[in-house]
């Protein structure tokens, strides 16, 4: 089968792969679509692991299923697939028993940190192991696309970060980066009813998509930008990962406020608090990583009910066989906001 097989940024290579077979209480599923995702490109990230097939925001069609299991989870006949299905499916799945699991810290769960399926969404087809099944793979109701699958994942993320920093508390969110999970952080917001939401970014383009997409201002990020706003913000999401935007995020958040580095620089880059403000306006840094199942089933009822717009947040799609030119568009950057790949 094909797979597009990651070496570096810039060397992206359509090749020949087994197809994968699969064992009793799994899925084979044919990708029908799947996102370029932010941290496909972050190549500190990536590169120690290359060369491998990359993708985790898939969303295709059950081809074959294994012998089921007994004892499936518990009260979810949903749960039970058949060939034909429209499914999305989590790469990483948590115990839902640990410590972690059980305080609400899914993300921190080891289980989610090694599992996965296999071998990534940019192939033509994917066996999900049996946990995946069991506890992150969801039926696609008939309203959504596949291209519209594809943002489950990215959407549960930010759900997730809005829940643990009570987002619905604030009166006012700055959005420092206006991709698309910027752009994802602004729609949520102002369903969940912020009053004000501003983004920051130094493309121009991404820019005029954060107005498209219903944020309240929108402006270019350029040094000085924390004095020219003459305000603070209850939140602040930093959705880029150069420490500069990090730093402005300090200027820019109010006391008591919340800064969430939603991206974050490569991880031998140091970046300096400036303790005494930090102490003295009672600030809090917060982390968000990753998705837990019930936010990622939050995710999927949101694009259920058309809660948000994700359709036409997709700026480019591709085959394939042209995954390499999908990866550049991301790696360019230009006006591009969502990159799918489809089968």
């Amino acid at each position: 089968m094909k797979s597009a097989v990651y070496y570096n940024n810039h060397d992206i290579r359509v090749e020949e792969i087994p197809k994968p077979t699969i064992g009793k209480g799994e899925l084979l599923v044919r990708m029908k679509a799947c996102g370029i995702c932010g941290s496909d490109v972050l190549e500190w990230y990536r590169i120690k692991k290359a060369p491998l097939v990359l993708g985790h925001e898939m969303a295709g069609e059950v081809v074959e299923v294994g012998e089921y299991w007994e004892n499936s989870r518990k009260g979810v006949e949903a749960n039970i697939f058949s060939i034909g299905d429209r499914v999305f499916v989590s790469h990483h799945v948590p115990c839902m028993k640990c410590e972690f699991c059980l305080n609400d810290l899914h993300t921190c769960c080891e289980t989610l940190h090694t599992t996965n399926f296999y071998p990534g969404g940019f192939a033509e087809f994917i066996r999900v192991p049996e946990i995946n099944v069991k506890l992150g793979t969801y039926k696609l109701p008939e309203n959504i696309s596949y291209e519209e699958g594809t943002f489950i994942e990215p959407l549960g993320c930010v759900v997730r970060c809005h829940r643990l920093v009570k987002m619905k508390e604030a009166r006012s969110l700055l959005v420092i980066g206006s991709g698309m999970s910027g752009i994802l952080h602004i729609q949520l917001a102002k369903i969940i009813g912020v009053k004000r939401v501003l983004a920051v970014d130094i493309n121009p383009f991404r820019l005029e998509m954060a107005k498209k997409f219903g944020v309240d201002e929108a402006w270019i990020a350029d040094e000085h930008f924390p004095e020219k706003l003459k305000e603070k913000f209850d939140r602040v999401i930093v959705c880029a990962g150069a420490v500069s935007a990090l730093n402005q995020a300090f200027s820019c958040v109010e006391k008591g406020g919340i800064i969430v580095p939603f991206a974050v620089p490569p991880p031998d880059v140091q970046v300096n608090v400036p303790l005494v403000g930090f102490w003295r306006n009672q600030l809090t840094v917060m982390t968000s990583y990753g998705a837990a199942p019930k936010d990622l089933e939050e995710s999927l009822e949101l694009l259920k009910n058309k809660k948000i717009n994700v359709k036409e947040m997709i700026t480019h799609r591709f085959p394939l066989a042209e995954a390499p030119m999908a990866f550049k568009t991301v790696v360019e950057g230009k006006e591009c906001l969502k990159v799918v790949i489809t089968n």
